[in-house]
């Protein structure tokens, strides 16, 4: 991990909404924490750390493009077409003195540029050095993912930079290792860098896609046309090149007795992160948010306090932002934090009013897992099932003005009634349109202020 001072980091703030308002008895607190990072690079006017920052004026970074090169990539030949291009299109978005490698993947991962067991240094002339290599990139073999992202975290951790992400495509099943494989080479690189994961046609595993990049901090969707690979993947290049500090963490200080239920990342994703908890000193775990830009996220955090009489108040969590740096508890402080409250009443029409946020969120994340669990019935047969559970992600997504979601799931069920939930299953679904919603499923929208 590179060291660097506070300087060479975005200015983060932390805010948080909640109804503080307990009835006596009462003992859970939910909480919506809002952290928003503007102004990379600068903080309190500050000129960031030099050693971070790489010629093209951002922080130094390191990228592995992982490109699948297995057999099914020639049907049809257009995704290893596009795939190439794709790739080119990444490279030319790189930064200047930005480190970067091609990886070409099948059943074995091998370094298509640079080679050697490092990484180039973007500038005119390795982009157009690795743009030829691409040329060369053919399909045959097998799909052995965790190969694939074992040599990228090789790579990655031999360059001194603050950023290191992946980019992974794949376009089919990781059929040459097994799931322990795989879930034992996401284990061993979380935490070590980033990565977004693109599934590309309709012969890849979802669930698979989804949980690269989940374990690793990332974005996950669908290509299925490869023609929209490159936008694709300039637009993913872009968002690497934008982040300014990795290894960011939600620290959660609790008091004696109270204990954190669980923390969830809500917007612009629904990512679990409750069993991601590092311990952190006494009373205070960090659970991990990976790299920052210029941006803003929402978390659902709720704590289990000790029930208190009406009148007595407590604060039931302190909220920070760190960079931890080794030995438990050592962190770099980013200088945000935010206080969760709880205040016993007798007054009713508080203590039973729930927050906008924390409704509008709980819905979000309800919404996320009622679509995953009516695909998964509709794939067994359960077409009842599968109804009444697509039918109330119809109406979660109309009462909180979903409308991306909403259109997704218009091409899986015939709404009759959007208020209701009430729907039909469609008799004929597009493979690419039951995928892309399986993918997405996940995407929130924010509260409406």
């Amino acid at each position: 991990m590179a060291n660097f001072s506070k300087s060479s980091v975005p200015r983060f703030s932390v805010d948080v909404y909640q109804n503080e308002y307990l009835p006596q008895g009462g003992s859970e607190v939910n909480a919506i924490v809002t952290v928003t990072a503007t102004g990379g690079g600068t903080v309190g006017g500050a000129v960031a750390a030099p050693h971070l920052y790489t010629p093209g004026n951002g922080p130094s970074a390191a990228v592995a493009i992982m490109v699948d090169c297995s057999g099914s990539m020639d049907h049809p030949p257009t995704k290893m077409r596009g795939a190439r291009e794709a790739t080119a299109a990444a490279v030319d978005t790189l930064r200047d003195g930005v480190h970067f490698s091609v990886i070409g993947g099948t059943h074995v991962a091998k370094e298509v540029y640079p080679g050697g067991g490092r990484l180039a240094v973007a500038d005119a002339t390795t982009r157009d050095q690795a743009k030829q290599a691409l040329r060369g990139l053919g399909a045959g073999g097998g799909t052995a993912i965790g190969t694939w992202l074992r040599l990228a975290d090789r790579l990655l951790s031999s360059a001194d930079v603050s950023i290191r992400h992946g980019i992974l495509l794949t376009d089919g099943r990781n059929e040459h290792e097994s799931p322990e494989d795989l879930r034992a080479a996401l284990e061993d690189c979380a935490g070590r860098f980033t990565c977004d994961a693109r599934g590309v046609g309709t012969d890849w595993e979802v669930k698979e896609v989804t949980q690269i990049a989940s374990a690793l901090l990332g974005t996950a969707d669908i290509v299925a046309d490869p023609a929209a690979l490159s936008a694709d993947f300039t637009h993913m290049m872009e968002t690497a090149m934008g982040k300014e500090v990795a290894d960011v963490a939600l620290r959660l200080w609790t008091p004696v007795g109270a204990q954190v239920a669980f923390v969830k990342q809500v917007a612009p994703a629904v990512e679990e992160l409750t069993d991601r908890r590092a311990e952190a000193g006494p009373r205070a775990g960090d659970y991990p948010t990976g790299s920052w830009g210029d941006e803003s996220r929402d978390y659902h955090v709720c704590v289990r306090v000790p029930a208190a009489a009406v009148g007595q108040e407590m604060l039931a969590a302190r909220v920070s932002l760190v960079i931890p740096q080794g030995e438990e508890g050592a962190a770099l402080s980013l200088g945000a934090q935010g206080l969760v409250r709880a205040v016993w009443t007798d007054d009713m029409s508080a203590s039973t009013s729930i927050n906008p946020q924390v409704a509008h969120y709980t819905g979000q994340a309800e919404l996320a897992e009622v679509i995953q669990q009516g695909l998964d019935l509709r794939k067994v047969g359960d077409f009842d099932g599968a109804t009444a559970k697509l039918g109330r992600a119809v109406q979660l997504a109309g009462a909180s003005g979903n409308a991306d979601t909403a259109k997704l799931l218009a091409k899986v069920v015939d709404v009759v009634d959007a208020a209701t939930g009430t729907v039909r299953l469609k008799t004929k679904v597009a493979q690419a349109d039951e995928m892309t919603l399986e993918t997405r499923s996940t995407k929130t929208v924010r509260v409406k202020k």
